[in-house]
């Protein structure tokens, strides 16, 4: 047995220790909110004043919420206008409480302000989140004797320490937040991809199962596409852009390696219905597990530095697979050679990580170059969503601000506070707050009476005020019904320690609850709901446009490779957006009411249908570099792909008659033809992505013509 001497144990108990604690970023937050309470909050409630150490962690709860991805530098800029920010909101109420009439307009006023100005960037989206919350965290421990300045000062120096404690933390580390990021988009293809490896083999008949799990893994997958470039663009207003290089290399990566994920070559059933083909599709079952594996390992070197280690069974097993491939028919292995082609070249790539290709420029990343007046302008538009989302919110507020004044409801602003957690740009992402909140809330209200019960010394509650905000921020983003319960928690024992009873809180506190969610629900319900089946021919139409603009710019990478592909990544970035945009419909319309649920069954036939043609496409751009072949004589077969899609979303659109059509039936023969007359391998698998291109893009097309312009 070998001695292990005591100093190196304790550092490698140490490592261990800090790697595990930096591969979950949720846990920095909650310690971080959680040590900032604790050096406020302990001393006055030590010297007795209890009230002044919930006010101060009041402060801190808002400027925890408020706090975005940022630079070090970019991140002070932002403490001083949330300073600034908390100071203007908090002060207004102390001094403007006294007055209801005057207090009330300029509440409302002032949301519908902040709800604009968070619309300039996602910067700015926190702090106004933040001053409006805190706002009504000023009406909630507002006291007519105290002195004027003091709850909003104890407020703002709550959120300045705060903002002081997480400023000094990120200096340490000025990559962290980017890193973090990164690391999320890692973590959420490794998820695609493993459910991606469910469907080789799959005898269970439950495709369609499948195929709406992978359509939501892939929302999740683009939008944390989408926050890497939010915060790749506010690092680079910091920094010097070749700084940046190594995260943009890492960002590039992810984009290439989702583009090959989300690629559909062949309806692969056809293999499956042949049981002897059962090993083989199993190998390509493992091969996607470990290429998940392999991609969750990117995500935990780029949170705890750990050295990455290539998967040394990836290499063995595309082997393996060659060989066995080899010495399949003809045609069940063009099949799957392209799909191999494709994983192997992840394979490579994610094997290259730390070396990776010399790149002679910096990639473009697109940045909104608007100013704050133009984009604050261009919300102030009746069909713009934020202002529509701006004046609902402000009508819940002034439906719960003439509540708790008419009928003198004592800590009635909690009502106001649940419909800001509640209210959400759309009806479905309400409803589902909905009932997270009153279930939460509910839970949250049995469970803290019952640990209140348990510990009734204010040292016991103090506790449970740091334990309920810990996990509060640990589940904010993982799952929002669990953080409910643990802020209700917060809140009954703030309560208590302020010295009201659990039992003065529990019912108002349930009906304060049920009041604020039902007034955000009828808001959405009332004002302007933007029921799917009305969106749907606009979605599908942008989906239609984009894939076009998406197939061209393949074409022209294949044509002539460009050194900046900023166009092509670009025009791939909006088809999936808008493919997001068409499974989001789907899913929100399933929660909307039953006489709003049109054409349900088309718009799932759509919906699957441009998921299938953007996986088609996304083979056929993944396959851009490296079987470039001369494909000049298929240029006509493009451009009429092109051609028909451009105009069935100008159709959708209203922008041409109805008259006006494109048949791809005689693409689909030619297509035929020139598949079965190549000799060389290559061109052919490349010929039948775009028969396959073809074929779905026809279907589409169809079931397109189908769907009524206007509902």
């Amino acid at each position: 047995m070998i001695n292990i001497p005591q100093t190196v144990k304790t550092k490698n108990w140490y490592i261990h220790l800090t790697q595990s604690f930096w591969s979950k970023p949720d846990r920095l937050t909650a310690a971080k909110v959680v040590i900032a309470m604790l050096v406020q909050a302990v001393p006055f409630v030590i010297w007795g004043n209890l009230f002044m150490g919930i006010t101060l962690s009041l402060g801190t709860v808002a400027a925890a919420l408020a706090e975005t991805d940022d630079h070090p530098n970019g991140r002070l800029k932002a403490l001083i206008i949330t300073i600034i920010g908390f100071a203007i909101t908090t002060f207004s109420v102390s001094l403007l409480k006294p007055y209801p009439i005057i207090f009330g307009i300029g509440f409302i006023a002032s949301t519908i302000l902040f709800v604009l100005i968070g619309g300039i960037s996602e910067r700015y989206r926190g702090i106004s989140y933040g001053a409006i919350l805190i706002g009504i965290y000023a009406m909630i421990v507002y006291q007519k004797d105290m002195e004027w300045y003091l709850q909003p000062l104890l407020l703002c120096c709550g959120a300045l320490f705060y903002g002081i404690i997480s400023l000094f933390l990120l200096y340490q580390k000025p990559w962290r937040l980017l890193e973090e990021q990164l690391s999320r988009g890692f973590i959420t293809l490794s998820d695609y991809l493993e459910e991606k490896a469910k469907i080789f083999p799959n005898y269970e008949n439950n495709d369609d199962n499948s195929d709406n799990r992978l359509a939501i893994l892939n929302i999740q997958v683009v939008s944390a596409l989408e926050k890497c470039k939010e915060v790749i663009n506010i690092y680079n207003q910091e920094v010097e852009s070749k700084d940046l290089l190594p995260y943009l290399q890492r960002f590039m990566l992810l984009q290439s390696l989702h583009e090959r994920a989300a690629s559909s070559h062949e309806r692969y059933e056809v293999l499956q219905k042949k049981l002897e083909y059962k090993e083989l599709l199993e190998g390509f079952s493992e091969l996607l597990y470990q290429l998940s594996h392999a991609t969750r390992l990117v995500a935990e070197n780029m949170l705890t530095g750990v050295v990455y280690r290539h998967p040394v069974g990836i290499g063995w097993i595309v082997s393996a697979l060659e060989f066995e491939i080899e010495k399949l028919p003809k045609y069940d292995k063009q099949i799957l050679e392209l799909l191999l082609h494709n994983l192997s070249r992840s394979h490579q790539s994610l094997k290259k990580l730390d070396t990776p290709e010399e790149s002679t420029s910096i990639p473009r990343l697109g940045q909104d170059n608007r100013s704050i007046y133009m984009k604050i302008k261009d919300q102030l538009n009746w069909k713009h969503p934020r202002l529509r989302y701006a004046i609902r919110l402000s009508t819940c507020f002034l439906i719960g601000y003439l509540l708790v004044h008419f009928f003198k409801l004592d800590n009635g602003e909690w009502i106001m506070l649940t419909s800001l957690f509640v209210s959400q740009p759309t009806y479905s992402e309400t409803r589902r707050r909905l009932f997270q909140r009153i279930l939460g809330t509910l839970t949250g209200v049995i469970a803290g009476v019952s640990l209140l019960h348990f510990l009734p010394t204010n040292e016991g509650q103090l506790v449970l005020v740091l334990v309920s905000t810990y996990f509060f921020f640990y589940f904010l983003r993982k799952k929002y019904s669990y953080a409910v319960i643990f802020i209700t928690i917060y809140v009954l024992a703030s309560n208590s320690i302020s010295a009201s009873t659990d039992t003065e809180i529990l019912l108002p506190r349930i009906i304060d609850t049920f009041a604020g969610a039902f007034i955000a629900f009828l808001a959405i319900r009332l004002l302007w709901p933007n029921w799917q089946h009305k969106q749907l021919p606009l979605l599908l139409s942008s989906a239609l446009a984009n894939n076009a603009s998406y197939l061209k710019h393949i074409w022209i990478e294949y044509q002539k490779p460009q050194d900046d592909d900023y166009n092509y990544r670009l025009a791939r970035r909006l088809a999936h957006k808008s493919d997001n945009a068409l499974t989001l419909a789907w899913q929100s319309m399933q929660v909307e009411p039953k006489k709003r649920k049109k054409m349900m069954k088309q718009v799932f036939t759509l919906t699957y249908l441009n998921h299938a043609l953007l996986s088609h496409l996304s083979a056929f751009g993944a396959q851009r570099e490296e079987l470039s072949t001369d494909l000049g004589d298929i240029h006509d077969v493009i451009n009429n792909i092109e051609k028909a899609l451009i105009l069935a979303s100008e159709k959708l659109n209203q922008q041409v008659s109805d008259d006006s059509h494109i048949h791809l039936t005689p693409v689909l023969m030619q297509l035929k033809e020139k598949i079965s007359d190549e000799t060389v391998k290559e061109r052919q698998q490349q010929l039948r992505l775009l028969y396959n291109i073809t074929a779905v893009s026809q279907k589409l097309l169809r079931e397109s013509e189908a769907m009524p312009s206007n509902s």
